[in-house]
């Protein structure tokens, strides 16, 4: 049996990643604050289920509970493979250092880069004892490599980000594990966060009009174009390389 948890599948590219998943046949573990009604509905013309953990990812001890519940829940010893898809993260605060709101930051740094090193410190720690496959995938960003700013925030967490899915990678290696860990970075996608970061005030963020005229130009990606290279590079295991950011336009070109 094989298991597939999405972070923040609520909406956007989670929720994309998600319907992928059920469409493959393998059932997906949905954790954010609230589910999806959308993908309730999916499941039920699928092969494959979705269930819902209401977590606070901000919360590092809450969201260490909620897995080891869907641990005990959900995998059992016909359980052979799991993908972990870290995916849920925020862009705020959108504001210059000096004028930080530390409360956000704090927030920020606990969703973008606290959770996912949680949740893959979770899996490998029951994969110790399981014979389970991983496959642990951490949604990135060209910011990662950018001094943007007005992000500070977001450039720090996906760059840390990076580094800490190499890391895991060189671990894996000196432990001559089978298990995989990616990163994956989708380019500007037609989301939720997109509209938090066009109506950022100019003072804050100094290319906010570069984004407000991708977004009229037409120049934004649907998440499911993007979901959908995501999958077709995950079919390929043998042509994973541990560790590597993998970008969207390359793999387009490709």
């Amino acid at each position: 049996m094989q298991f597939a948890i999405v972070t923040g599948e609520s909406r956007g590219l989670g929720e994309a990643i998600a319907k992928d998943f059920m469409e493959y046949g393998i059932d997906v573990i949905g954790v954010s604050r609230s589910g999806s009604e959308e993908l309730k509905k999916f499941s039920k013309n699928e092969k494959a289920d979705y269930h819902h953990y209401s977590c606070d990812l901000s919360d590092s001890a809450q969201a260490k509970e909620c897995f080891e519940k869907i641990a005990e829940q959900h995998f059992n010893k016909e359980t052979y493979h799991i993908y972990l898809i870290n995916n849920a993260g925020m862009i705020e605060p959108i504001e210059t250092v000096g004028n930080l709101d530390t409360e956000q930051v704090t927030k920020h740094v606990q969703v973008n880069l606290v959770a996912p090193i949680v949740w893959t410190n979770s899996l490998l720690s029951y994969a110790e004892t399981h014979d389970v496959k991983l496959t642990m995938v951490n949604i990135t960003s060209g910011a990662a490599e950018k001094s943007t700013p007005g992000w500070s925030t977001y450039n720090s967490t996906k760059a840390a980000i990076n580094q800490f899915t190499a890391t895991v990678a060189a671990e894996l290696e000196t432990k001559d594990s089978d298990h995989q860990i990616l990163a994956y970075s989708p380019g500007v996608m037609d989301t939720d966060m997109q509209d938090v970061i066009r109506s950022a005030p100019k003072e804050a963020f100094h290319d906010v009009e570069k984004f407000r005229q991708l977004k009229e130009e037409g120049q934004l990606r649907d998440p499911d174009t993007v979901s959908a290279v995501l999958m077709d590079l995950l079919n390929k295991p043998n042509d994973i390389e541990n560790g590597k950011v993998y970008k969207l336009y390359d793999l387009i070109k490709e």
